[in-house]
């Protein structure tokens, strides 16, 4: 089935029965703002029982392509929310970068070297199709309720939740809400309501982008120019999308009038100046922009939590705008249902902010050392740049130092307080904190991925050797768990295969698996509904796997 045009979609309001309520109405969740990280957030919630309202104060999806890459790690998310496969159908995907200087190559970069994962380094899909498919995954949801053009205008937290008023074309109502998640974007009501500020650093240059239409002979790599001579003096990146689209994004300089530069008499001849004469091509959206590296203090404020472009704002050069706020809205959802059901303390939302400020910050000092080299603000900082650049042809540890936009990577929580510590050697990168990675499975005799097997709850992972059955205390554990937890058996190459038609028990396909989380018989893992590591062991010990559990859902 063809794909809408989500960009001509007008969503009608609608009036609510909370709107003629004597009383305002309490709602366990409402999220605020339907972008990708308040639709994924909505959807996460509703897919873990937990009632959510989404209210936006908009009729439309984004407009323009605005974020298209988004990465591995973000695609495995959509994965579990259930629209992971309409993402990579739909988008390009890629994993090669390529720097250029001036007229010529400066060198390549691979993003996923290595097989054995089911998604790509990234896929680059248009925002206004990601939050199409996301709606079409709410619209599913049979505890999710979305209102269109209902604008938040006054926001009251106190110890038991909080109240909101909300205007709409028919006028004011308030309702209730036992948590408010805030994901309303970079220009946040709720944040400005609350008189948050976001401290950090504006960078002074500017940004045209561009979304033109052509047919062009471009792989579908990212091409990064530094200088070139079709717009000397300043940077270029190019990014193939669907349908025939392409991403320019043209560095103006700080003096540039963002007004004149939209116009098409001045945005064609730059294009046309890249593309050559022999290419036709068509301009669909431009726009232009000023970036900033910042983000307010906390993110967690008593019942109200920001997530997202809300909570902190980056450069876009790297791609890590709306892969962290999804990573935000995945972190914060399945904690916010267990607190909601009763099954762990308020505090563990404490947890959310312990996590994702760390990766906001992991984010910004990426973002910024990238936006400092791509545009220096002295002479001396460009003479620099440009012997880095020459060096990096022919020395590879030049190539270290060149900053295109070091791109998105998923946060490895490592000072979590929801981790449990190793007490055994271990190697490899599956620390507690990590997010789990993908390898090929085999469940039912049919080809499979790892990652398909876990998430939404707590997984406990347990390796088996030759001859060895899943052990009693495995599911025993899953039994007597006062959260969901699915007991998870893999079977090592050379271990007996399952017993047809068991979903506990799973074959690593081709070693993988065990490579990666540095696996033998027994080795037993506990992952988050998120995926991440929260601990790990050389042998299942139940008095562990409990003590570990109840650190990991904030009962330690």
């Amino acid at each position: 089935m063809a794909d809408p045009d989500y960009q001509a979609l007008v969503f009608p309001y609608v009036r609510s029965p909370d709107q003629d309520a004597p009383a305002p109405v309490r709602h366990p969740a409402v999220v605020v703002g339907a972008g990708p990280v308040g639709l994924a957030a909505a959807v996460d919630l509703a897919r873990h029982g937990v009632p959510v309202l989404l209210l936006d104060e908009d009729e439309r999806l984004s407009a323009g392509s605005r974020a298209i890459c988004f990465a591995k790690r973000t695609l495995e998310i959509f994965d579990r929310l259930g629209c992971g496969d309409r993402m990579v159908a739909k988008g390009v995907g890629w994993k090669t970068g390529k720097v250029f200087f001036r007229d010529a190559p400066v060198y390549a970069f691979d993003l996923l070297p290595e097989t054995g994962h089911e998604r790509p380094a990234f896929i680059n899909l248009q925002q206004y199709y990601v939050e199409g498919y996301l709606l079409d995954r709410a619209r599913e949801l049979a505890n999710l309720e979305i209102r269109w053009r209902n604008r938040v205008i006054g926001i009251a937290p106190d110890a038991d939740g909080v109240t909101l008023t909300v205007t709409t074309a028919e006028g004011d109502y308030r309702l209730r809400a036992d948590w408010v998640i805030a994901a309303d974007g970079a220009r946040s009501t709720l944040r400005a309501l609350l008189g948050l500020e976001s401290r950090g650093r504006v960078f002074r240059d500017r940004f045209l982008i561009a979304d033109v239409r052509m047919s062009a002979p471009f792989p579908a790599e990212r091409w990064f120019w530094f200088d070139p001579p079709f717009h000397p003096g300043q940077s270029v990146l190019l990014h193939r999308q669907p349908d025939d689209v392409w991403r320019v994004d043209f560095q103006l300089g700080w003096d540039a009038d963002p007004v004149e530069e939209r116009k098409p008499e001045r945005v064609i001849p730059r294009i046309r100046a890249l593309l050559g004469e022999g290419v036709d091509f068509a301009l669909l959206w431009v726009s232009v922009y000023t970036f900033a590296c910042l983000r307010i203090e906390r993110f967690r404020h008593g019942r109200v939590l920001f997530a997202g472009d809300a909570a902190h704002g980056v450069s876009p050069f790297g791609a890590r705008g709306a892969n962290s706020g999804i990573q935000d809205a995945e972190n914060l959802a399945w904690k916010l249902a267990l607190v909601l059901r009763g099954k762990a303390p308020e505090h563990l939302l404490d947890s959310y902010d312990a996590e994702r400020v760390p990766a906001a910050d992991e984010n910004i000092l990426n973002s910024t050392r990238s936006t400092d080299f791509i545009t220096p603000k002295s002479e001396v900082s460009r003479t620099f740049r440009d012997a880095v650049l020459r060096l990096a042809r022919d020395c590879p540890f030049a190539r270290r130092l060149v900053n295109s936009g070091r791109l998105s990577v998923p946060a490895t929580l490592r000072d979590s307080p929801l981790n449990t510590p190793d007490e055994e050697p271990f190697a490899g990168a599956m620390v507690p904190g990590a997010p789990a990675t993908d390898a090929p499975v085999r469940a039912g005799g049919r080809p499979s991925w790892f990652l398909r097997h876990v998430g939404d709850t707590f997984s406990l992972v347990h390796f088996l050797g030759a001859a060895e059955a899943p052990p009693a205390a495995l599911r025993g554990l899953a039994a007597e768990a006062a959260v969901p937890l699915r007991a998870l058996a893999v079977a090592l190459p050379g271990a007996d295969p399952p017993a047809p038609g068991d979903p506990a028990v799973i074959e690593d396909a081709e070693g993988l698996l065990a490579a990666r989380f540095d696996a033998c018989p027994g080795t037993t893992y506990l992952l988050r509904p998120d995926q991440h590591v929260c601990a790990r062991w050389r042998r299942l010990d139940p008095p562990r796997v409990r003590a570990a559990l109840a650190r990991a859902t904030g009962h330690a």
